[in-house]
């Protein structure tokens, strides 16, 4: 298909997401060479930002050329060596995945899980890092598959208090919702380009700390033959890294002063998250984390006065992710369908054991604003209306708008 020609949507999955006019014009800026003086400008700038980004005053903090999972695999490769103890809880369909790659990368990968639609308590995944003594918990923090946002702080605390490493999936809540790396002992988190930074998907930004940095070094002198005994009797013995491409030391020489060549870098895409940052450090992350609890109290309120049954209410929502329970004897898929055959409205569907059970709303980025939100309402009434289903007619948008009159004073801005 011709891309001039591609048809409007109101996008409001959990990712990808709309992107603001200004990252789209970003990205059709001129190709400037990855050493350029401007470039390397750009990309010291990026990584200032991404440090505000995760709320860090890490030295590393840049983005991996691949969609969001290339960064969670590059964290993984980096730092697990054949046989390392990896704890992993499993609350949906990320957790899985993080099981899977610790797996190909040949962890001893032992995993908790807990029923879809609910989070961990911390005293358990804690007792159970006790327990097995892993070297790693790899965690994700906003599970898009069942909208669960996970607490952290506490088992951060106690990795740290462990000798243990914690790796953090945030890219569901990064630029959506507070990820405090620094406060919540995170020694590597991963983000995402394609959510709440309505950026394209293309690239993962991550950051990490010295405990991390130091097992890249050990790794590093191994793989180049300069290991000493003191390297090789370190708990990390220092085994090659298994990944070229995903190799963090690598790419840490290539961020650093020193720009030593690993690949040519994704030129766009790094012109779109300098934008898409420079966009959300000028909003203000309290104010970006305000707004999309705003629209979601809304969204809320409409889905629930149509007579809708929310899959997740409990204090541990995520923000950005709304799962609405599928009325009894509706097609799930054929409902969304619908609604993008005739309004252009796109919704979600899940995973697993909840595909087909509930519809995924995502209220993320550019995305997250009052017409989207009064709009994948009424397509949506419209839709089961249409196929049968019993709701309250009429009601989903008059409550949104409730809301928004209500709040509107103290809102304005939103």
């Amino acid at each position: 298909m011709d891309a001039s020609l591609s048809p409007k949507r109101t996008i409001m999955t959990p990712g990808p997401v709309e992107v603001d006019h200004r990252v789209l014009r970003a990205m059709s800026a001129p190709i400037l060479g990855q050493f350029d003086p401007a470039f390397t400008d750009m990309m010291n700038q990026t990584m200032d930002q991404l440090r505000k980004l995760f709320q860090t005053t890490n030295e590393w903090a840049f983005p991996i050329n691949g969609t969001s999972r290339s960064g969670i695999e590059a964290v993984l490769a980096s730092l697990i060596e054949p046989g390392d103890r990896v704890l992993v809880p499993v609350y949906g369909r990320f957790g899985h995945l993080l099981v899977e790659i610790c797996e190909r990368y040949r962890a001893d990968v032992w995993k908790i899980e807990c029923e879809w639609g609910t989070v961990f308590n911390e005293e358990e995944v804690i007792a159970q890092m006790h327990a097995i003594q892993p070297k790693m918990i790899a965690c994700v923090h906003g599970e898009t598959s069942t909208g669960c946002m996970q607490p952290l702080a506490q088992i951060g605390k106690a990795c740290r208090e462990q000798d243990c490493l914690f790796v953090v999936d945030a890219v569901a809540t990064i630029g959506g919702t507070d990820v405090f790396v620094d406060e919540w002992c995170i020694d590597a988190a991963i983000g995402g380009t394609q959510k709440c930074l309505s950026i394209p998907a293309g690239m993962a930004p991550i950051t990490y700390n010295k405990r991390v940095e130091a097992i890249l070094g050990r790794r590093k002198k191994v793989e180049r033959g300069i290991a000493t005994a003191d390297d090789q009797n370190t708990p990390t013995q220092g085994a090659p890294i298994a990944s070229n491409y995903f190799d963090l030391a690598m790419l840490q020489d290539y961020w650093s002063p020193r720009r030593l060549n690993h690949h040519t870098e994704a030129t766009s895409m790094l012109y779109a998250l300098h934008e898409g940052l420079t966009l959300l450090l000028e909003e203000g992350l309290p104010h970006r984390f305000a707004r999309h609890a705003y629209h979601e109290k809304a969204l809320i309120a409409g889905l629930t006065a149509m007579g809708l049954e929310l899959f997740v209410t409990h204090e541990h929502k995520l923000p950005m992710v709304t799962c609405v329970c599928v009325p009894e004897g509706l097609d799930a898929d054929h409902v969304r369908a619908f609604m993008l055959r005739h309004f252009g409205v796109e919704i979600a569907s899940s995973f697993g054991p909840l595909h087909g059970k509930i519809w995924r709303i995502g209220t993320m980025g550019s995305s997250c604003r009052k017409e989207n939100i009064l709009f994948v309402l009424a397509a949506l009434e419209a839709a089961l209306i249409y196929n049968g289903a019993k709701v309250e007619a009429g009601k989903g948008v008059q409550a949104a708008l409730v809301y928004y009159e209500q709040k509107k004073n103290a809102c304005s801005t939103f």
